[in-house]
């Protein structure tokens, strides 16, 4: 599939500048990445994947008091048709119908919005992790990261997902905190991976 999977290899592609290996790893031109694996069993990916499952849970049992409501009221509308003008009965009935379409049009758009919320956290996720991958990949001496969906077969020394799990953990946590400043490579030739300089003491 398209969308974040692959501006996420191309801008890998582009953001893997050749820097000085800090690990002891083989130096190969292309490494292999598990993205779902990544997120999933990431701190990061496991905090939201709680979230998700507990609002979604909160969402079924409101949806279940929702549902007995409903019917304790259509059976006690029931129960008063027979002392009812038929007129003021298909009133009742009809408002009551209304009420439920407007209902379940609530529920299900609470539902979509907690698929949105697990796709914008995952994009979200992906951004944030960018910049550790790219680290790591340059790290390796690598040029490009490939989904390992998309390569048919490799050697497992090239993929990198357990090493860029571990990274990312450590970096981003389970990303409620700032993330953590990595140090830079001692010799990195990219400077905007060196430190931030600090600003000249000002004159007296």
């Amino acid at each position: 599939m398209g969308g974040p999977r692959q501006a996420l290899v191309a801008a890998l592609a582009l953001a893997a500048a050749p820097a000085i290996a800090q690990e002891a790893a083989p130096v190969v031109p292309v490494v292999t990445l598990d993205q779902d694996r990544l997120f999933v069993e990431s701190l990061y990916g496991r905090r939201v994947a709680e979230e998700i499952e507990a609002e979604s849970a909160a969402l079924a049992a409101e949806n279940r008091q929702i549902e007995a409501e409903l019917t304790a009221e259509e059976r006690a509308l029931t129960e008063r048709r027979p002392s009812l003008p038929p007129e003021e009965f298909r009133a009742l009935a009809d408002a009551f119908d209304e009420k439920v379409e407007s209902l379940r049009q609530q529920q299900d758009a609470k539902a979509r919005e907690l698929q949105r919320r697990s796709d914008v956290e995952r994009r979200n996720f992906l951004a944030r992790a960018l910049p550790v991958l790219s680290r790591l990949v340059a790290e390796r001496g690598a040029l490009v990261i490939l989904d390992d969906r998309a390569v048919l077969l490799a050697a497992e020394s090239i993929d990198i997902t357990d090493a860029a799990i571990a990274r990312v953990d450590s970096v981003l946590g389970d990303g409620n905190a700032p993330p953590l400043r990595e140090e830079a490579p001692e010799h990195a030739t990219d400077p905007s991976l060196a430190p931030e300089a600090e600003p000249p003491a000002a004159e007296e």
